[in-house]
């Protein structure tokens, strides 16, 4: 293809030589400069990636992320992080950084004086504060909430974030088949969170034969990520198998006939275990439209966490982070510390169950409340809880800012894009 396009164009030019309408010189430049851009055309055409012409000084420019009629300069999401930490502030300095700041939706009522009394009020009131908070933040930026399709009240609790003026939710641990139907009349955009090729054509096929559209975007969440995980014991136990390198082609693949009948791209950003800026690169080359990014952002200054779980993070090595049992029964990432040691011998805390927050937990079956033990965690109270972590938070060096952090990942994203 591209030698059928080089001879008509060095025909044409030879012509206009020729004719003395075209000095050879420029003839010579014109060519050089055709063939390269359809090179980049074409190899972008065929990885799914954004078509961005080289700059005059040579160098390529970062990529932006579009997500329906929204744009994040930087094609990076803060992703959810409960019991707590993912709250207004950090979403709203991840967006305001040229990022996607997302607010997590799980017990987010936490704080308030009226969350024993009513915990469902609570959560929705908090939901409403917390998302006002960040929008008073972030005028005119780009922010999310993450809600999982586990919890009890989950059409209540997305309802709540659309009255809110939300722009995104991200969903997953579950299937979200009837999201769309509780944000019709409005613009909010719909992320599903998958872990297979397969979750993301069946919610695709899904939406479209039910609700008459497609995700607005979809995060594909590896074996490397923290906080409950997509996959079971077995299949953690050789992740290699399951890695986003393997798993992001398909993905592609799987809502490629989706695009075309819709006439436009399903971005698919990328997550889990991911750091740097050659970690972003990486997933742009294969096809991500984006990445999502958790763990990287625990230890800063406008993390919502306290200290002590900061420190937490800040005092993980590689080997201490490993998979645990949720009494969801879901297998989940985090940092093994005395607590969950007293949990593995049948040493946790008498179920009381006060929260009533997921579907799948088991109160009379559940060796401790991990509601319970999020909150004391968020709160650094690290004898009754534990912290999520994904696989590389033993990377943690130091607290920081979000400016900084955002700006040394443009930094190695610039330059990972830009090696010869």
């Amino acid at each position: 293809m591209i030698r059928q396009e080089a001879e008509k164009c060095l025909l044409t030019i030879l012509v206009l030589v020729v004719t003395g309408m075209f000095p050879a010189y420029k003839g010579r430049i014109f060519l050089k400069c055709y063939l390269w851009t359809k090179i980049q055309r074409d190899f972008c055409a065929r990885c799914r990636m954004r078509w961005k012409p080289l700059r005059k000084d040579g160098l390529v420019d970062i990529p932006t992320l579009k997500i329906g009629d929204l744009t994040a300069r930087l094609p990076i999401i803060q992703g959810g992080m409960g019991v707590g930490i993912s709250m207004a502030n950090l979403a709203a300095a991840v967006a305001n950084c040229g990022g996607v700041g997302v607010i997590s939706g799980v017990e987010i009522g936490f704080y308030r004086p009226d969350y024993q009394i009513n915990k469902k009020r609570a959560n929705l009131e908090g939901l409403l504060e917390q998302i006002e908070k960040a929008r008073a933040l972030s005028p005119g930026k780009i922010l999310g909430v993450n809600i999982m399709v586990a919890i009890n009240n989950f059409e209540e609790t997305v309802r709540t974030a659309v009255q809110a003026g939300i722009d995104i939710i991200f969903s997953g641990a579950g299937l979200p088949l009837n999201l769309p139907a509780l944000v019709q009349e409005s613009n909010v955009k719909l992320g599903p969170i998958i872990s297979s090729p397969r979750a993301a054509a069946l919610i695709c096929k899904h939406w479209e034969k039910k609700h008459g559209r497609v995700p607005d975007v979809l995060v594909l969440e590896g074996p490397q990520a923290g906080g409950h995980l997509g996959f079971s014991t077995e299949e953690l136990e050789h992740p290699e198998d399951y890695a986003l390198e393997r798993l992001l082609p398909e993905v592609l693949a799987a809502v490629k006939p989706y695009d075309e009948r819709h006439g436009r791209r399903i971005p698919v950003v990328a997550a889990g275990g991911l750091w740097d800026g050659a970690d972003i690169a990486r997933m742009l080359r294969l096809g991500a439209a984006g990445v999502q990014m958790a763990t990287r952002f625990i230890t800063t200054e406008e993390c919502d966490a306290s200290p002590g779980f900061k420190a937490e993070h800040l005092r993980a090595k590689k080997e201490d982070i490993g998979i645990i049992k949720s009494p969801v029964g879901m297998p989940g990432r985090a940092i093994k510390n005395a607590y969950l040691e007293r949990v593995a011998v049948g040493e946790g805390s008498p179920v009381k169950c006060a929260y009533n927050c997921l579907q799948p937990c088991v109160p009379s079956k559940s060796p401790y409340c991990i509601a319970d033990a999020l909150i004391h965690a968020q709160k650094g109270e690290l004898d009754k809880g534990f912290a999520f972590a994904g696989a590389n938070a033993w990377r943690a060096e130091r607290i920081t800012t979000v400016k900084e952090v955002m700006e040394e990942l443009e930094r190695e994203l610039k330059s990972a894009l830009n090696l010869a």
